[in-house]
């Protein structure tokens, strides 16, 4: 159990700004997140690795020279804001272009992608590369499917390796791509995590049983089995790794991972089988590494990963670097950074707007206020149903989004913005304080929606309309979910197919999505019928089976509440 903490809200931070003072030889702190402490020459490609906290000594202890240039960090096992990545990856930036290294998570991958346009939009190069280790999560066939437990720190040691060597932005994600490509892992629990302040664990082992396929989330195994020796063990997390080897693979890159409360002197006993069967089945092993270094909490178990190496990827796995966790080769000449940390962001200016379309702005944030008071209203039930397969911290991050989104946009109203400024800044304050996969893909659906509308001209029916077709575009493309994965997409799509069919049928505004308000209603009732396809719920798709997802029934819900305010 998770005991040394004040408000269980601000464990990630404190814990955060504690490691930056420990370790202040490697890193600085910046508002969500840590940036070297030493000089990085200008023109270097920028390595930037993030998601949830919980996982020390991922992702800040990666920081420092030879391998990453920075960390975002969200809250305990949520998804950094994305304006968390984009400051971050500002701070960070020199010239030479980023790479965003993060773990294949729903949340990670909108927030990190979001972030991603943000800073194209501002002219800086950025390429993203999601780690994709995990073989219990998706066949070997569905790779780019899998979820990125413990491979993390290979991958992104690599990448690292490779950008402190000078290579391009498009040699750094090569590289990296590549490296993802040849690493795999499989790991095993002997009992759960428990969040700072929480009653009990999110999942327990029963006594004498070892969970296989575990996340690093809190979300349980795919399976149980008894627990079975050491030996057994090895030969257990080889096997499950060693079917995938490609042909030709004589070297290997090791890691022996544990996640919280396994001692060193178990993995130290169960390495001694590990190095043995890898050798018996031809194996050379290089530069192997055991100890704690992707987490979860106070987790019992562990992970082991290996990454199939060539020529290129050994020398850059073998490469010098000084961080927190990991130190290799001599001494890195380095020099204190002299750039100043921006730990705040610029505060919103507004263009000119006109009397009709700061007329719509204060429409908007008066039917923001009222979903706002309904997801209040409703964080238990929606953190109820998220529980099923989930975390259960979907009511909560839709309760705080929104009510970031109704501050913001009455600060925006106050300032004189127009509708669509308005609707941008609601979106993009939803998501950073709501964080996670809900946050993310609200704050996009939002500024996707603002795109439709106008600071110069009034409100106008017909670009409501446009507007949820642009946010459901943007939310498929960006989120990659689709009807019948079981995601807020399922109401989605009923409710922009249903308001573009009434509305062209001539029905006003309010009737059309009154009926469109109703289809997402049927929609995410009948999403408990449906099997998980994606994110933390897709492994434990039974537990599923029966309960609505929780995204569609809050978005019915707001598009309900919107719906009666027209």
């Amino acid at each position: 159990m998770t005991t040394i903490f004040d408000a269980p809200e601000d464990f990630a931070a404190t814990a955060l700004a504690g490691f930056a003072e420990l370790y202040s030889r490697h890193v600085r702190l910046v508002r969500g997140g840590v940036v070297r402490a030493t000089a990085v020459p200008k023109g270097k490609v920028s390595v930037v690795v993030g998601g949830g906290s919980g996982h020390y000594p991922a992702f800040a202890g990666y920081v420092g020279p030879g391998m990453a240039d920075a960390a975002v960090a969200g809250d305990v096992f949520a998804s950094p804001s994305t304006a968390a990545v984009a400051r971050v990856c500002r701070q960070a930036h020199r010239g030479g272009g980023i790479l965003l290294g993060f773990g294949n998570y729903a949340g990670d991958v909108l927030n990190f992608g979001v972030a991603a346009e943000r800073l194209r939009s501002e002219g800086i190069d950025v390429r993203i590369v999601p780690v994709t280790d995990d073989v219990a999560s998706a066949p070997a066939e569905a790779h780019a499917k899998r979820r990125g437990i413990a491979g993390d720190l290979v991958v992104f040691k690599i990448a690292g390796a490779a950008a402190e060597a000078g290579l391009s932005l498009d040699e750094v994600e090569r590289i990296a791509r590549r490296a993802n490509d040849r690493t795999v892992s499989f790991g095993v629990a002997f009992d759960g995590c428990t969040l700072p302040g929480a009653g009990g664990p999110l999942f327990s082992v029963p006594e004498g049983r070892m969970a296989l396929g575990l996340g690093i989330h809190g979300e349980p195994g795919i399976k149980e089995e008894a627990i079975v020796s050491a030996r057994e063990l090895a030969g257990l997390l080889t096997g499950k790794l060693l079917a995938e080897r490609p042909a030709g693979a004589r070297r290997v890159a090791a890691l022996l991972n544990g996640l919280g409360s396994t001692k060193y002197e178990e993995l130290f006993v169960l390495w001694t089988t590990i190095s043995r069967l890898l050798k018996d089945a031809g194996l050379e092993i290089v530069a192997p590494e055991a100890g704690e270094f992707v987490t979860s909490l106070d987790m019992q178990g562990c992970s082991l990963t290996l990454t199939w190496l060539d020529g290129e990827l050994e020398t850059y796995w073998k490469a010098a670097c000084d961080t927190p966790v990991l130190k290799r080769g001599g001494e890195i000449r380095t020099v204190p950074a002299t750039d100043t940390i921006a730990n705040e962001d610029a505060t919103p200016v507004f263009g000119p707007a006109s009397a009709g379309s700061k007329e719509g702005a204060a429409c908007i944030a008066r039917l923001v206020g009222h979903v706002a008071d309904a997801l209040r209203d409703a964080e238990d039930e929606l953190g109820r149903i998220d529980a099923q397969a989930g975390d259960g911290d979907h009511g909560q991050g839709m309760r705080r989004g929104s009510a970031a989104a109704r501050d913001a946009i009455e600060y925006a109203v106050t300032a004189g913005a127009g509708a669509a400024s308005a609707l941008a800044i609601a979106g993009d304050a939803w998501a950073d304080r709501a964080g996670g996969t809900s946050g993310a893909i609200w704050g996009l659906l939002l500024r996707a929606w603002s795109n439709a509308l106008s600071d110069e001209d009034g409100m106008d029916e017909a670009a409501v309309v446009r507007g949820a077709r642009l946010a459901l575009d943007g939310v498929t493309r960006l989120g990659r979910a689709r009807v019948g994965d079981k995601t807020l997409v399922d109401a989605l799509v009923p409710f922009v197919e249903t308001l573009e069919a009434a509305f062209a049928a001539g029905k006003p505004l309010k009737a059309a999505w009154a009926d469109a308000a109703e289809a997402a209603r049927a929609a995410a009732v009948a999403t408990a019928g449906l099997t998980p396809k994606l994110g933390r719920a897709r492994p434990l798709a039974e537990r599923s089976i029966g309960h609505p997802d929780a995204g569609a029934v809050s978005l019915a819900l707001v598009a309900g509440v919107v719906g009666a305010s027209l």
